[in-house]
């Protein structure tokens, strides 16, 4: 090991990077620790008895015997002290707490070494470390570990970036730079501890809504990611290839389909939460990799899911805020059911002025023009309305509202409206100006459903690359007999987005997608 390190500094390079004198430092530091006959990197187990954050809840003076013997892990952020007494900051998985480090606790015996060089010279900011003691506060009130034991569990090579904080929790020198916080997650979540509680509600709200419809006694299942057919939504997907099978497959770019097999089945409600894949733009709302909730109950119209969506989002915000009012930018939105409702024509008309709802294609191509907004020869009838409710309406609806009752040619998959002709019954749910819920009353009809799936081919040839084919597996499973269903997805990033005050869906996803990373390595291999 001792050459190896040796190696690295005498070539100055580690993999593809060029070493600066802080990496050296860290080097030799290492070489240090393996003189001393110190593993950095050890194979026992550590045993974890207390966590930064519960000891600073609930030590008092009066408890302080409960206390007496302590364990904890985690990075060292801080260190400062000279001579026999040194005080570091250890930060675990809930937060920092203060290490009091006196030299004759800790060597008790004449040989001081494991002090003097170890911890005093060889320990560096970013290191992994367990210590064993009690607690007690210091004179100036600071609840602190005083440690009698003290084991390095893991070198960090690398120098964190030091953020810096005045006594009022102000950052100033912060790791801000976006894409290396996307890119490096793992030094964001370390370095920048607000960050971590994004995720933290995350799972929460995840939590809540599998209690609350396991409550309900639906189950949750899954359905393949590599499909034969891509179907389920209007999307364009990814494609590859199974060798063993020599066909091409899909990634999903929705699971409704499957899920509507398992009604045919038998199941009267399902759910699944996994990923979808579409081969689409990036932007601040869109991912090609999301997390979707789609639901799915038998015997319910989508009348009955707009009052389960309210009920669902209520909890949700209760849970994660205590309250139903959720700050999302310079809104208060409030979750607390009922929401208000808009026919799709309703909402067009109620900010442009056109009623749009008897219009043709031409009719609405006119429109799109006087509108100034952008189409293509393309689009049919449903692809237009869409592109002038999303110009001129979706930032308009700030707190949730439902959008109802489409038109036909906008959804293949939703059955027709019960009194309204040329509609489907179906509502999308927005929220501050972003589509967050869609729902609808499951087309059950199979030859009504063939039907639509034709007319979605027509659109294909005209070139629309989002166009549905026909899937038909499903349409025989629809065959045997589907019964009256109500279907909801929900997109889970942009519903965190608003949960925890995000306006960039990178912000709620560990490892967004980006572009490839230029390092001196791959440059090399470009040029």
């Amino acid at each position: 090991m001792h050459q190896k390190i040796d190696g690295i500094i005498a070539a100055g390079t580690l993999g593809d990077r060029q070493l600066n004198d802080q990496d050296v430092a860290r080097l030799e530091n290492l070489r240090g620790l393996l003189d001393l006959k110190i593993n950095p990197y050890p194979a026992e187990k550590f045993d974890v008895t207390h966590y930064a954050k519960d000891i600073k809840q609930n030590f008092e003076d009066e408890n302080e015997a409960a206390f007496a013997e302590v364990s904890l892990a985690g990075r060292i952020m801080a260190k400062r002290g000279k001579g026999a007494v040194l005080f570091a900051e250890i930060q675990d998985s809930t937060g920092r707490i203060q290490l009091f480090i006196k030299r004759d606790a800790l060597c008790p015996d004449e040989d001081k070494d494991f002090y003097n060089l170890a911890v005093k010279k060889l320990l560096d900011l970013g290191d992994y470390v367990g210590v064993k003691g009690s607690i007690f506060k210091t004179k100036m009130g600071e609840i602190s570990v005083r440690v009698n034991e003290f084991v390095f569990l893991s070198k960090s090579l690398r120098p964190l970036p030091i953020v810096k904080r005045d006594e009022n929790g102000n950052v100033f020198d912060g790791f801000t730079n976006p894409e290396l916080r996307y890119r490096q997650r793992y030094v964001d979540l370390t370095v920048n501890p607000e960050v971590k509680d994004v995720f933290v509600k995350r799972s929460l709200l995840l939590k809540t809504m599998r209690n609350f419809f396991d409550n309900k006694g639906w189950m949750e299942v899954e359905t393949p990611i590599l499909q034969p057919i891509h179907g389920g939504a209007a999307a364009r997907p990814f494609e590859t290839h199974h060798n063993t099978l020599d066909m091409p497959l899909y990634m999903r770019i929705a699971n409704e389909l499957y899920l509507k097999r398992l009604i045919v089945g038998g199941f009267e409600g399902v759910y699944e939460i996994g990923k979808m894949f579409r081969n689409e733009g990036m932007d601040r709302t869109h991912n090609p990799e999301f997390t979707c909730m789609e639901v799915y109950v038998s015997y319910k119209d989508y009348i009955w899911m707009m009052k389960m969506v309210e009920d669902l989002l209520e909890e949700i915000a209760m849970k994660l805020h205590g309250q139903t009012t959720v700050s999302v930018g310079e809104n208060t939105i409030d979750f607390k059911g009922p929401y208000q409702k808009l026919t799709m024509f309703e909402s067009i008309e109620k900010y442009t002025g056109i009623d749009v709802s008897q219009m043709d294609e031409a009719g609405l191509r006119q429109v799109c023009q006087d509108l100034h907004i952008e189409v293509d020869p393309t689009m049919g009838k449903g692809k237009l309305i869409d592109e002038i409710f999303g110009e001129k309406v979706e930032a308009n609806l700030i707190q949730p509202t439902y959008i109802t009752d489409y038109p036909i040619e906008m959804t293949p998959l939703a059955k027709k409206h019960r009194s309204k002709e040329g509609l489907v019954e179906r509502f999308e749910l927005f929220i501050n100006g972003k589509e967050v819920a869609n729902a609808y009353s499951e087309l059950n009809d199979p030859i009504d459903q063939r039907e639509r799936f034709v007319d979605q081919l027509a659109l294909a040839e005209r070139g629309d690359d989002e166009a549905m084919v026909i899937d038909e597996d499903f349409l025989r499973a629809l065959e045997y007999g589907m019964p009256p269903t109500s279907g909801l997805g929900i997109g889970i990033d942009r519903l965190v987005m608003m949960m925890t005050n995000n306006s960039s869906i990178q912000e709620v996803l560990f490892f967004p997608q980006m572009k490839a990373e230029v390092t001196q390595a791959n440059a090399e291999v470009e040029e």
